[in-house]
């Protein structure tokens, strides 16, 4: 995972076996909100930031279905490649670079 400007420097989370298939695992990170890591069907990993742009409801606790996951709180979908709501609904939460 990639949360710097800086593309070199990289933080190893864990290996996509790890994640579970339709699930997340949450990253403590020593300041602000936890990252939320996703793993979807086709073995595709992506990161967010651990809050839904909503109600602030953790991500890692919703459902991923295709390039989504549904918060917890309101079933709000969030793409997981932009994290951005899905119409009508709006707003983001930030992503994070992930190889």
């Amino acid at each position: 995972m990639n949360n710097s400007n800086n593309s070199n420097e990289w933080q190893v989370i864990c290996r996509v076996e790890d994640i579970p298939v339709l699930g997340a695992r949450r990253v403590a990170r020593p300041v602000g909100v936890d990252v939320a890591v996703f793993r979807n069907a086709e073995d595709q990993v992506f990161a967010l930031l651990d809050r839904c742009p909503h109600k602030g409801g953790p991500l890692s606790q919703g459902i991923v279905f295709g390039t989504s996951v549904a918060c917890p709180l309101h079933n709000w979908a969030i793409g997981l490649q932009d994290g951005c709501a899905q119409s009508p609904d709006e707003g983001c939460t930030p992503r994070f670079a992930v190889k």
